[in-house]
């Protein structure tokens, strides 16, 4: 009996004994677990805690202004006044957007995307209802807060253009993030975010942005904001300067009104861009506010085409104004010097097919200056045959014709010069003798656009280097000279002498157009292109002048220069689309833009320095 007893007494000891030292284990595995999460992990837990305490938002900088050359400012920021509505805080949101209607413009969309808002976010979260309110609209909704339930006032920024439809192109606009603009800058993820979406705006849209600031900001479980604990702003974006003249820029924009045409003004040694003007034009304000239906449809449906800017996208034979181009390619490969004499009799045979000079009656015997200034095509009929095309290519790729000029700005197109070999690729056909005829007077494949026009007329004035145009400078940036292109000084003196006889010989093609102050003088070459081929019935009757003609049927007018004769600074190209005859439409416009520029003299006159820009900067921080 004892020893069962004992046995129990042992077996039960043991049983005890093991449990005893689980539970020990567990204990001390359960103390030693604290001990980590309570000692060893509490500044991590700490920190766990407080991020859900406290959220840290991105707040989105300044961004940089876009000044001229002499620091006016084109684009810039602005206040602008906001309305938004906690629902949480109201009456009833329908009832208060109701109200709100009675003070502000609230339109029905405004009340379908804040009522689905309302759905899809939290009560306590802000919506926003309307904004860019003017000042009297606001003070308005501000008097009457106390009858407003969950309505409040922001006043936060945007993009602003003071110059509008004058610097549109240029500039360009900023608009909302879109998808495909998504990058990995958590700006982009930001309500309400802008970029740059056409111009220089699109362009140094980086260097504009800026960095990101930040606000730590105390939440609750719900992720109600109780408090802002700190703040630390944004890096403001970088400004942007231009080479653009403002007050020359709004000179030749209203120089242009009512036409569909491209102007542009730059310095010939330093490649400034000192205008650059396509109309019609847009308002770039409207793509940053909010662009309406209708304003949206005028835009694309409008003939003239105001979206696009003409000067870097509009691709045009260049008619008569590659004359010199031809004439120089016939000088350097020998086949015609400056004495060279064509009799023009108005016709010029190839083949079975005659070509005509666009005087009816021909011009007789002219050399080379003659023909440049009575713009005879029988002549470069001539000796473009003579030169042979991928000799006339060769000159014009010297002088930046045919691919992109780099300029800082989206949607530059190339423009064609035209080859055999290009023929025979893209077409499937031999190049033919009458296709360098067309090349001849600057029409058949051949196309430019308006910026290369004035590159073009920029290397003729000064004398053959390879200045490259720029709409944006660094301060105090010093400008490398252009490089020589290697042209005959002879050659070069033979087709400047021509241009200056366009204008200033009683026999010019632009004689009528000529700046009658001697020390403004310009040189130039006009040029007409055609958009529809002149059958032989009309020939044989009557050609139809351009006033007779519908709009779309006239002839482009076109017009290169530079100025002043004796010592060239300005170089100019002008296109009018379906304006005509180049000397009646395009050379009138050249001369007062000419006139206008010398008179300011603004590559002359010193841009913003250093020392001026850092003093702007304060003034607006």
């Amino acid at each position: 009996m004892r020893q069962r007893d004992t046995g129990r007494y042992k077996a039960f000891s043991r049983r005890a004994f093991l449990l005893g030292g689980g539970k020990l284990a567990l204990m001390s595995t359960l103390v030693g677990r604290m001990y980590y999460l309570q000692v060893v992990e509490a500044d991590q837990y700490a920190m766990l805690a407080d991020e859900n305490r406290i959220n840290i938002r991105l707040l989105a900088p300044p961004r940089g202004r876009i000044l001229d050359r002499f620091g006016n400012e084109v684009a810039s920021n602005r206040q602008n006044y906001q309305v938004v509505l906690i629902p949480e805080q109201t009456n009833g949101v329908g009832q208060t957007l109701d109200k709100l209607a009675t003070l502000v413009p609230v339109d029905e969309d405004d009340y379908t995307r804040v009522l689905r808002d309302v759905k899809r976010k939290r009560s306590f979260v802000p919506i926003p209802v309307v904004e860019h309110l003017s000042w009297d609209e606001f003070a308005r909704v501000n008097a009457n807060i106390p009858d407003l339930p969950g309505v409040q006032l922001e006043v936060g920024e945007t993009r602003d253009y003071p110059f509008g439809e004058n610097l549109a192109h240029i500039v360009g606009y900023v608009g909302a993030v879109s998808e495909k603009d998504l990058t990995d800058d958590p700006l982009l993820e930001l309500p309400g975010f802008r970029i740059g979406k056409s111009g220089v705006e699109r362009i140094y849209d980086l260097d504009l942005r800026g960095k990101a600031g930040n606000s730590r900001v105390e939440v609750n479980a719900y992720g109600r904001v109780i408090r802002e604990l700190t703040r630390k702003d944004g890096q403001p974006g970088n400004d942007l300067v231009l080479t653009i003249d403002v007050s020359l820029q709004e000179y030749v924009t209203k120089r242009l009104a009512d036409e569909s045409a491209a102007v542009t003004v730059m310095d010939i040694h330093t490649g400034d861009v000192l205008a650059m003007a396509s109309t019609p034009a847009f308002d770039p304000n409207a793509f940053n506010v909010g662009l309406s239906h209708a304003y949206w449809k005028e835009l694309n449906t409008n003939k003239k085409k105001p979206l696009i800017s003409k000067t870097i996208a509009g691709q045009y034979p260049p008619g008569s104004t590659f004359k010199m181009i031809v004439a120089l390619a016939a000088m350097e490969a020998g086949v015609a010097g400056p004495d060279y004499k064509v009799h023009c009799n108005g016709r010029h045979k190839v083949g079975n097919h005659t070509f005509h000079c666009w005087k009816r009656g021909g011009h007789g015997w002219v050399d080379m200056v003659q023909s440049i200034q009575k713009s005879c095509d029988v002549y470069f009929y001539d000796i473009a045959r003579k030169t042979g095309i991928n000799r006339i290519a060769a000159m014009a790729e010297r002088f930046g014709l045919g691919a992109p000029t780099g300029i800082d700005l989206p949607n530059e197109r190339a423009g064609l010069v035209p080859t055999k070999e290009w023929k025979q690729a893209l077409r499937g056909s031999p190049w033919q003798q009458g296709d360098t005829v067309n090349i001849g007077i600057g029409q058949g494949y051949l196309l430019l656009t308006p910026l290369q026009m004035a590159v073009m007329a920029a290397r003729i004035a000064n004398g053959g280097f390879a200045v490259t145009p720029r709409l944006t400078r660094r301060i105090d940036e010093e400008v490398k000279p252009a490089e020589s292109m290697n042209l005959s000084t002879a050659a070069m003196k033979v087709v400047k002498r021509g241009m200056d006889n366009v204008v200033n010989h009683r026999r010019g093609t632009a004689y009528a157009a000529r700046i009658k102050e001697e020390d403004m003088a310009m040189a130039g070459k006009t040029g007409s292109v055609q958009v529809r081929r002149i059958s032989k019935a009309e020939r044989r009757t009557r050609v139809r002048k351009n006033e007779e003609k519908p709009w779309e049927e006239r002839d482009h007018a076109m017009f290169v220069a530079y100025a002043p004769l004796d010592a060239p600074r300005y170089a100019i190209s002008v296109v009018v689309e379906h304006g005509g005859g180049g000397s009646k439409a395009a050379a009138p416009i050249a001369r007062d833009v000419l006139i206008e520029t010398q008179k300011r003299d603004p590559a002359r006159q010193e841009p913003i320095s250093t020392s001026q820009f850092q003093g702007l900067r304060k003034r607006e921080g």
